[in-house]
């Protein structure tokens, strides 16, 4: 089927996080003096001010200035130590001074790969809201939604899709604070879509990637492109994968997607454009694999050009591309006799022959030497063919070595061969090969009895 090749490529989903990038944690919140940090906690710091977020006392200061110290220094334990009272006294805190003891506590757990209570401590980084700062707020929800699709992507079933709608939701709620967001807030939504197997909203999404991109003038990264036509193609929406492939080739020219594109050329009926597609990638010198030659010379022989073909194939033998294979042998072997160059053919068939596990090729050779009148060569052929066995058509192999004989005078042996091929015709109601060795029998017998008059009469 045509659509195996793009099934070996197909597109395969990294879990990778692809939105937003770091460790998950609003770092500097606690470095330089009190009127800087006062200023990143109102949202002010250029921008105009949002929120009155509650300020933090000194004494709590010093205390996440501490906790920071021992961040920087990788001493989790001792960051713990300072926050974690912290937690347990939270009515002395407001909900700022709250949000940021929650926030270093999800970095710290992060570190120690607790993400069970890295989720915990984002959450409740969340609770505190509107007394955090926005910029914490849309950090700690693409946090958590990353956190929670890493969690549904360790499990299967309903408990994974529980996650998966978790990230949605967290990524829902960033967008609705986030006017006009980048492309790739959709491309990482996308992603989740599609671990959830809900590939209608998956492709909803990439396609919004790409009219975002293309309304900012920016390029269409390439995994867009190839998410979107997997999907398009798992949908068998064969017009919008051709539309793809067809961008990729122009923009992203690998062997994969000119074979893909040809594949699906085939898939929809589009013989010429298949042939066209191969030939443009074999020209570029793309097509550097086994399959790509196969597929290249089987193309080429579909449209009736044989002698291409055999060119093409008998390059792939020269260059080491192609293995000599019973199968591939058998390719080059048949492109030579349909491009009826028989002697070409006739020691691809031997080599072909000899390898075969079936008699099927030797077969195949005994008719090409019948045709060259090469009737020793022939019977031989016959005989080998039969021998290995496996033939669809073992009688019409028996015509042809009684026909060879026959050429070699052996007229005993002839006869002997169309007796045994009426009989068992006549046991299976082969009709057709039953007629034929009537006839030849006829006729070896009126060549003897002409022979013996000959004989008299001399």
């Amino acid at each position: 089927m045509q659509t195996q090749f793009i099934r070996h490529t197909a597109y395969l989903l990294a879990v990778a996080l692809v939105f937003g990038g770091g460790p998950p944690f609003v770092s500097g919140l606690f470095n330089g003096d009190l009127a800087t940090v006062a200023a990143a906690q109102e949202g002010r710091s250029g921008t105009k001010k949002k929120r009155r977020i509650p300020n933090i006392n000194e004494a709590t200061y010093r205390r996440l200035s501490d906790a920071q110290e021992f961040v920087d220094a990788e001493e989790w334990q001792e960051a713990l130590d300072v926050l974690n009272p912290m937690v347990e006294r939270a009515r002395r805190y407001n909900g700022n001074e709250l949000g940021q003891v929650h926030n270093m506590l999800a970095y710290v757990n992060y570190e120690l790969d607790n993400l069970e209570a890295t989720i915990h401590h984002y959450e409740q980084v969340l609770a505190q809201v509107p007394d955090i700062a926005e910029a914490v707020e849309n950090t700690t929800l693409q946090q958590l939604s990353k956190l929670y699709f890493q969690e549904g992507t360790k499990i299967e079933g309903e408990g994974a899709l529980v996650w998966y709608r978790k990230a949605l939701a967290a990524m829902e709620d960033w967008l609705s604070k986030n006017e006009n967001p980048g492309p790739e807030a959709h491309f990482y939504m996308a992603q989740i879509y599609y671990q959830m197997k809900d590939f209608a909203n998956a492709i909803a999404r990439l396609e919004l990637v790409v009219q975002i991109s293309r309304e900012r003038g920016t390029r269409v990264k390439e995994n867009w492109w190839t998410m979107l036509q997997y999907l398009h193609f798992e949908q068998e929406n064969w017009p919008r994968v051709i539309e793809i492939l067809e961008i990729l080739v122009k923009d992203y020219p690998k062997r994969v997607y000119w074979v893909n594109l040809a594949s699906v050329y085939g898939e929809t009926d589009q013989m010429e454009k298949q042939l066209w597609t191969m030939e443009a990638a074999h020209v570029a010198g793309f097509l550097d694999q086994e399959s790509d030659i196969r597929t290249f010379g089987g193309l080429l022989m579909g449209q009736d050009i044989p002698n291409r073909a055999s060119k093409y194939l008998q390059q792939g033998f020269d260059d080491e591309i192609l293995e000599r294979t019973v199968r591939n042998l058998q390719t080059l072997g048949q492109a030579y006799q349909i491009g009826k160059d028989v002697d070409e053919a006739i020691p691809v068939f031997e080599e072909a022959g000899a390898l075969a596990e079936d008699g099927e090729t030797y077969d195949r050779l005994s008719g090409l030497y019948l045709e060259k009148d090469e009737f020793a060569k022939c019977q031989t052929a016959a005989e080998n063919a039969l021998e290995k066995g496996g033939l669809r058509r073992p009688l019409v192999t028996k015509v042809t070595l009684g026909i060879c004989q026959f050429n070699l005078d052996r007229l005993t042996a002839a006869r002997k061969t169309f007796t045994d091929i009426r009989t068992e015709a006549r046991r299976s109601g082969a009709r057709s090969e039953e007629r034929t060795a009537n006839q030849w029998i006829a006729y070896i017998d009126n060549e003897r009895k002409r022979r013996a008059e000959l004989e008299r009469g001399g």
